[in-house]
């Protein structure tokens, strides 16, 4: 099979659910398909908008209530566990991780909390493992200060360091989130029928996630397959053409690419309609920094042109497009990107700058999009407000703050007619 880049460009956002929106509206069983699609779904904190994992959904699902992914992770239908990054994750990919617990050696694995520290503070996480034991699931607020240091985000006291690589090993795990915040207790409360018998090889471990990561991607070069769960490079690219030579994987060609494609049997159809030109994505939409479309920035730029770079850790005065700025992807193409604030008490949704992409034409129809992606997503928010500040090219945010408006106003009535007086019927 051979694909233009525009064909494999459509089959990469379709494999990802951002073709089109679901034709109903969303239910908390969308939710875990969409999770479970995408293998995986990075978590961020940072609150400019919706967090990351909320807004990732959003951008497949349009509007949900954002309690039910709290509630598929109490119920046990996720867990929670370092993959692209800290991570929800399908349950039935437990086994997987629970190999890259046990084993260090995993090589690609980055390890959040050094064995130094353990080794030199084992009374802290015998302590901390014994409080979750005795009183149940644990916060890490459930713990005084008693170190005399200062908090702040690199300065965690000893108890949330030993949470933290205690979760890392896989004694404790993540038993909900109250407020977004994580509750730690055993493992083996929250998975009383886990056997470490039923971890596989690491063999089986690295074939299993290149397969889940060809599937998720659509299409993909070998060397983009390891960044979607953090494998080693070295280990997985090898795997490509082996998975492909026994028919786990299909190998392509794709216009312009110097090695091979893979796509997963899955994914066939899909591909078979890009390449016919018949997969037209129709969607347009808001992407967190963290989606899985634009996390791998070489790749972002070598599919769709997008040079992305998150700013929110760049001085003010050396950022050139925003704090947190979002992508916005329209009908399967990476045209702009938006700076964006929910301001949620004032009920008020600014845009503080939004930026096309260099050559990408201001029309009638692009405007309208943008208007009804905004319109949406501040609706989402609870904040009907919208202000559109700035933009590039300058006469944009005009256009779109006319549009968003237009959005806004309810339907005008129509004027009836006085009823006909009995000698004019």
């Amino acid at each position: 099979m051979h694909l233009s880049h525009a064909a494999a460009q459509a089959l990469m956002v379709a494999a990802q659910g951002l073709h089109r929106r679901p034709d109903t509206a969303a239910s908390k069983a969308d939710l875990l398909a969409t999770i479970r699609r995408m293998g995986v779904l990075q978590i961020d904190t940072i609150h400019v908008v919706a967090r990351s994992p909320y807004l990732v959904l959003w951008s497949r699902l349009g509007a949900y209530s954002q309690e039910w992914l709290t509630d598929l992770l109490a119920e046990g239908a996720l867990f929670e566990y370092w993959a692209h990054e800290a991570c929800f994750l399908p349950i039935e990919s437990f086994p997987l991780f629970r190999r890259r617990m046990l084993d260090a050696r995993i090589e690609g694995m980055k390890w959040k909390y050094s064995h130094e520290w353990a080794a030199h503070n084992g009374e802290a996480l015998e302590r901390v493992l014994a409080h979750v034991r005795e009183h149940g699931p644990a916060r890490s607020s459930d713990f005084e200060r008693t170190d005399g240091q200062a908090s702040g985000w690199w300065e965690w006291k000893p108890e949330k360091r030993a949470l933290e690589t205690l979760f890392t090993a896989g004694e404790l795990m993540i038993a909900r989130r109250h407020n977004f915040q994580r509750i730690y207790d055993l493992r083996e409360r929250i998975m009383p029928d886990w056997d470490d018998a039923r971890v596989p090889p690491i063999e089986l471990v690295r074939r299993t996630l290149a397969i889940q990561a060809v599937r998720a991607l659509g299409v993909t070069c070998a060397r983009w397959v390891a960044d979607y769960f953090r494998t080693s490079l070295r280990d997985t690219m090898p795997l490509l053409p082996a998975l492909a030579a026994e028919g786990a994987l299909i190998e392509v060609a794709v216009e312009g690419w110097e090695h091979p494609a893979y796509i997963h049997p899955d994914n066939q159809a899909l591909a078979e309609a890009a390449a016919a030109d018949a997969l037209v994505p129709e969607l347009t939409t808001l992407l967190s920094p963290f989606d899985p479309l634009v996390w791998d920035r070489a790749r972002a730029l070598a599919m769709f042109g997008f040079d992305y770079r998150i700013e929110c850790y760049t001085p003010a005065s050396k950022r050139r497009y925003g704090y947190f700025t979002l992508p916005i992807l329209r009908r399967g193409q990476l045209i702009g990107r938006l700076d964006p604030k929910a301001h949620r008490k004032e009920g008020r949704f600014e845009v503080k700058a939004l930026h096309l992409e260099p050559g990408v034409p201001v029309t009638s129809a692009l405007v309208d999009d943008i208007a009804g992606t905004l319109r949406e997503f501040a609706d989402w928010h609870a904040t009907p407000t919208v202000e559109v500040r700035l933009s590039d090219p300058p006469k944009l945010a005009a256009l779109v703050q006319r549009a968003v408006d237009r959005a806004a106003a309810p339907p005008k009535r129509a004027r009836k007619r006085p009823a006909k007086a009995a000698s004019e019927q």
